[in-house]
This record gives C-alpha cells, structure tokens and sequence, in this order.
C-alpha cells in the first residue's frame, strides 16, 4: 500500500508524541519536530507507510539519544493487558466457539497502537469486538487453511497486544513462530515485550530484524525471508502488517486487524472501527 498526503500529519504526531514521551524540554522537541518536517517532503509516495515512518523514528531515537522512547509505555500496555488475561482466559474457555472468541479478542487487542491518535478504554474495546459483525470475513478460509496446516507463522504488531496474540495461539492448538521487530520502533513488539506477555511460553520467538513498524519482505533478514516461504499459514497482525503486506498475492496469509485510520479504511473498503479478517487475494 502507497502512502497518501494524509499520512503527513499522522507522521508529525507520532514526532511530537515520541518526543513528549522522553520528557525532554520544548527547544529541543522543536528541533526534532522541524527536521521531521524537512525530511517528509523528500520521501516517494509509492513507498508504504511503514517504511517512511521507520525513517522518522530513527531520526526521533538518534535525536533523543535514546533507542526505545516508548519502553514505559510498551510496559504499561503490557501489565494493563496481563491484568485482564484471567478474564479474557475464562471468555474463550467458556464460549461456544473458542476459536471464534480468540480471533476477537485478537482483533481487539489491535487497539494498543501508538501509531494513531486515539483514546480508548481496553475493557470496552473487547466487548465491542466480542459482539461487533466482521467488515471482511475469512473465518470459513481460515479454519480450512488450518485444518491442513502443521504449524503457523505469527507476524505480531504492539506490545500489550502480544497478550491478545497469546490467547489466540493457545486456542490453535499448532505450533507457532511469533514474529517480532529485530530493533525498537514506536510501540512495536521485540523480542523483550513478546516474553513480558508470556509469549515464549506459548511459541516460538523470532525477529524479522527490522525496525520497519510492518514487514517489508525485501528489508527482513534472511532467517525470516526463509521462515516466510516456507510457511503453511499466516497471520498478520495489525495496520502496519497490512500497509506493507497488501500487495502480496499469497493465498496463505491472513490479516487480522481493527481499522484505526481512514486512509486504511479507504484502502479496504471498509469504516473506521471496522473488524478486519481478510485472506490476501
């Protein structure tokens, strides 16, 4: 997926919204903000907009001198996230069709997202997607694909999702890759934030060795390009997985996601708020 001139302002946000986090003083947001502002002009538009962002916050983290400016916020997220995971647990154990329960609550961890600019209260998130209808529905393709699948391959997104993501690959019942950033970028998963939520527990862990908040196949590392074309089923979590992603023609890759953007809603088809389940065409 291209970026759009809408994209520009969500990018600028992001600066001042990193740069806040690092508490530092207001000249000195000021100048990261500006040279954000000079850089954004130069980028191609037929670029996703992933790969620009990741531009933007390496700029931020060399500015602030500091390699991960959301690391507390990725904490809270999680710990918020662990603190429901009894309940969440309970929902699924209980529910007439776990799988179906899992997804949703997959989707309504996609929430957690520093990317946008958007206040929420998580508990009403799940209960919004525990009854909301699906936008674009693959369940029926998915639940094919995993009848003969061996094993899958987890493309993760935020930290404090990865709690959300747990859930859903305990309910799976195959083995499972859980896919992560190689560095920190935004509030993006590592292989730090995966083990905070237990993921280890439950899964294989593996870094696409980016720092790109997405997965641009030809910038991940050759252990992953490896993993990627081998596997039997895929599941893409979230927007950034989707932006780069959207073109591959991959029958055995699904997105998982909550709409957050009207750029994105306009590439799906879909409203913003809109529950995503969509195999690649």
């Amino acid at each position: 997926m291209r970026t759009y001139l809408d994209c520009y302002p969500c990018f600028l946000r992001q600066t001042l919204d990193a740069v806040r986090h690092a508490q530092i003083d207001e000249e000195l947001q000021q100048q990261v903000l500006r040279q954000a502002m000079e850089i954004l002009p130069t980028f191609d538009l037929q670029a996703s907009p992933p790969e620009m962002g990741a531009y933007i916050h390496r700029l931020i983290r060399l500015e602030l001198d500091n390699p991960d400016p959301y690391r507390e916020a990725k904490a809270r997220s999680t710990a918020e996230a662990l603190a429901l995971y009894p309940r969440l647990k309970k929902r699924i154990a209980s529910s007439a069709d776990r799988l179906d329960t899992a997804v949703r609550l997959a989707i309504a961890g996609n929430i957690i997202d520093r990317g946008v600019s958007q206040t929420y209260d998580l508990w009403d998130v799940v209960e919004r997607m525990l009854t909301q209808e699906f936008a674009i529905d693959a369940r029926v393709a998915f639940r094919a694909a995993l009848a003969t699948a061996q094993s899958v391959l987890y493309l993760g997104d935020n930290a404090g999702e990865t709690v959300f993501d747990r859930l859903l690959i305990e309910t799976l019942e195959l083995p499972v890759t859980y896919v992560v950033k190689g560095s920190p970028v935004l509030n993006d998963a590592t292989l730090e934030d995966a083990r905070a939520a237990g993921l280890e527990q439950v899964a294989t862990l593996l870094t696409n060795g980016t720092d790109i908040p997405g997965t641009i196949l030809a910038k991940t590392s050759a252990e992953f390009q490896e993993r990627y074309a081998e596997a039997e089923l895929i599941i893409a979590k979230g927007q950034g997985n989707y932006e780069t992603l959207s073109e591959s023609h991959n029958p055995k890759l699904f997105y998982l996601l909550q709409v957050k953007c009207p750029v994105i809603a306009r590439d799906l088809g879909v409203q913003v708020g809109a529950m995503v389940f969509k195999q690649a065409e």
